[in-house]
């Protein structure tokens, strides 16, 4: 549809722009007021039907083309339209003659916009009433395929089947004058007819009810089959011989140009247009016709639009640049096509579909809404005698689903936040922040002390302290080592003077230390896979999510766009 404005924007510029060509607005026109006001709301008009008006929605409701239109008075004061009394009458455009006026084109470009969206609209219309086809189809392909839905559909129209068998009998008593004869008679009438009835349909019995039922699913599905590539025909013919099928490149303007001129080219589309008027009307006319042939309907088409004055060869009169079309009639013709000819195919298709459609929702449900009504009073008084229980499980529910929640989601979110963030208060530690410093500045005095106390290390300035205590810091315990072996070669004696316990007690320190440094390195590791652990706690919140949002997506929508997926490939095969 897009390309088709497209197409007419560029073939309209191309004609202004064109030196010497007709159809251009002239100074002469500028300056008459009746004229200016004229051409300023036909190119609003025109405006109101391009695609580029409305961007989400390409195509116009067929009421609102239909209001513009009649808005537009196609003819009512275009001299060129004036000088065409009848249909058959040719005006001769030549270079150096009058030409067609400048409102004249912009009336053809209107009825050309309003022709590409009446196509679209055809087009959606039948793409519309095709589609749901393809559901009932698969219906009828279900009980087919299986006795037990065979089985269940029988059950699910017995109502209807004993509805009809009723009113039959009705009548024929009635025809019989059953009613008036008293309500004796009227039983006995009743039964005669019953009996009849019975010995009537004596074959049909021979026949199991699951082979009747089959019998009707078919009939059914062949028509629907029928109703659908009677359809796809229509699309097939409007795609291949409609509007879609004409060469929209800026490089046919500029050939036909060259080749014959622009003007005659713009007849070439006009003529194109009234075609296409012809064509959707004989499409629509005919896809409504119950008794018209599959194989049959492309003939019927060009029966139709073979006597049609809007699809009369027009070959010659293009080459030669001459016209006749009466712009009214077009007009008239396409204003008809919207207001009847569509609403008359999508009322009369609907009709047909409905009748080989599945059964209703309420046929279909009537057995369950039946018992579920006949057992109504039991259910309500067992839910009013457990109403205690009912209301705990439903709170019960309602708790679990929200600590499900807010323990397996929400919080796992959260902690990963505040670890991307670097959040303090959400790092993983298995030892407390200070305890490595406290205890590494406590080992560094001792050692410093030891070494103070030593009698064979004499008296140490502050810059040999200070080496020792960076070297305790980088873990050497040179002072403290060699204290604890002198001590070693006489331990009685330094246990008594204390030097060997507190070398004893001083690598103590020290192994705390160390494993205070390994704990540390623990944390870091820890501190570091604290994104991963966030990530793995939670996943499985969100895989249950996904898990019921999936659940629920195949149960309410995955079969219909199976089956919508089916129809479309379906539909694309037979248009091919």
């Amino acid at each position: 549809m897009r390309r088709i404005d497209g197409h007419l924007d560029r073939l309209h510029l191309h004609s202004n722009v064109e030196a010497g060509e007709a159809g251009a607005f002239s100074v002469q026109d500028a300056q008459k007021p009746a004229v200016s006001s004229r051409i300023a709301h036909l190119q609003s008009l025109i405006k109101s039907l391009s695609t580029t008006a409305t961007p989400k929605h390409p195509l116009i409701p067929t009421t609102r083309i239909s209001r513009i239109l009649n808005a537009a008075n196609i003819s009512s004061t275009c001299s060129t339209c004036q000088s065409l009394e009848v249909l058959d009458i040719n005006v001769v455009e030549e270079e150096e003659g009058p030409g067609t006026s400048y409102e004249h084109e912009l009336e053809w470009l209107l009825i050309s916009k309003a022709t590409a969206q009446a196509y679209g609209q055809v087009l959606s219309t039948i793409l519309d009433q095709t589609l749901p086809l393809g559901e009932d189809i698969f219906y009828w392909d279900d009980i087919l395929s299986s006795y037990r839905y065979a089985g269940l559909y029988s059950i699910q129209t017995s109502p209807l089947r004993l509805w009809d068998w009723s009113k039959d009998i009705y009548h024929d008593v009635v025809e019989r004058g059953g009613i008036a004869s008293g309500w004796q008679q009227f039983y006995k009438l009743v039964r005669d007819v019953a009996r009849e009835k019975s010995l009537a349909n004596l074959q049909k019995h021979v026949i199991s009810p699951l082979a009747r039922v089959r019998t009707e699913a078919r009939r059914n599905q062949n028509a629907l089959k029928r109703l659908r590539l009677m359809n796809a025909n229509a699309l097939g013919v409007l795609l291949g011989e409609g509007l879609s099928k004409e060469n929209t490149q800026d490089e046919a303007i500029r050939t036909a140009a060259s080749d014959f001129g622009i003007s005659q080219y713009k007849h070439k589309w006009k003529n194109t247009i009234a075609k296409n008027i012809a064509l959707m009307e004989a499409i629509l006319q005919n896809a409504m016709d119950s008794e018209l042939q599959v194989d049959k309907f492309d003939d019927a088409i060009a029966s139709s639009t073979h006597e049609d004055p809007l699809y009369e060869n027009r070959s010659a009169e293009v080459e030669s640049g001459t016209a006749s079309l009466k712009l009214a009639a077009v007009s008239s013709r396409l204003q008809n096509l919207l207001t009847s000819r569509l609403a008359e195919y999508t009322a009369k298709s609907r009709a047909s579909a409905r009748s080989y459609a599945k059964p209703s929702r309420l046929v279909r449900l009537w057995l369950p809404l039946s018992i579920g009504l006949v057992f109504s009073t039991t259910i309500l008084q067992i839910l009013t005698r457990r109403r205690a229980e009912i209301l705990t499980w439903i709170r019960e529910l309602g708790a679990t689903s929200i600590d499900f929640w807010v323990n397996w989601v929400v919080d796992p979110i959260k902690k990963v936040i505040g670890t991307i963030r670097h959040d303090e208060s959400s790092e993983v530690s298995i030892m407390s922040k200070r305890s490595l410093e406290g205890d590494r500045d406590s080992l560094e005095r001792m050692v410093v002390a030891f070494a103070k106390d030593d009698a064979d290390n004499g008296t140490l300035s502050s810059e040999q302290l200070e080496s020792i205590r960076l070297k305790v810091h980088e873990g050497d315990l040179t002072p403290v080592l060699k204290a604890y072996e002198r001590d070693m070669q006489h331990p009685f004696f330094g246990a008594i003077r204390g030097r060997l316990i507190q070398a004893l007690l001083i690598q103590v320190q020290k192994t705390k230390v160390d494993v205070e440094i390994a704990m540390g390195g623990i944390d870091s590791l820890l501190k570091s896979q604290e994104l991963v652990f966030g990530f793995v706690s939670l996943t499985p919140g969100l895989l249950v999510c996904v898990g019921v949002a999936r659940w629920v997506n195949n149960f309410f929508g995955n079969r219909k766009g199976n089956q919508k997926g089916k129809q479309q490939t379906q539909l694309v095969r037979m248009l091919r």
